[in-house]
């Protein structure tokens, strides 16, 4: 598996984990460890913005270089484009999780 694969497997993995323990169907009251895993996943969650905003510009930037300074070779054009467009995906999920994980509780309450 590449880095991708591996990035795209985590993600999917988190957003399970937050739909399960962030949404408890099956007790009328939620237990101390759903109480705490729930609260621990959205502090993870809030860090992960925090740390994705700056990570993206960085990533758009070196992009933007690697555009700047290939002095007309293609294939450094089109991997510059691709460093800024996974960079903009990447952060467009990152900042749609939460919208996301609260459509699904939506759904399932």
């Amino acid at each position: 598996m590449n880095k991708k694969g591996i990035i795209f497997v985590n993600c999917l993995m988190l957003i399970f984990l937050l739909i399960v323990f962030g949404n408890n169907v099956y007790a009328k009251t939620d237990p101390t460890l759903v109480n705490k895993l729930n609260t621990a996943l959205k502090e993870i969650q809030s860090y992960l913005v925090k740390l994705a905003t700056p990570a993206a510009g960085v990533a758009i930037a070196a992009g933007a270089l690697i555009r700047k300074f290939s002095f007309g070779d293609e294939e450094k054009m089109r991997i510059g484009k691709r460093v800024i467009v996974n960079a903009i995906v990447c952060y467009g999920i990152i900042l749609s999780l939460n919208l996301i994980i609260k459509f699904i509780e939506t759904v399932l309450s």
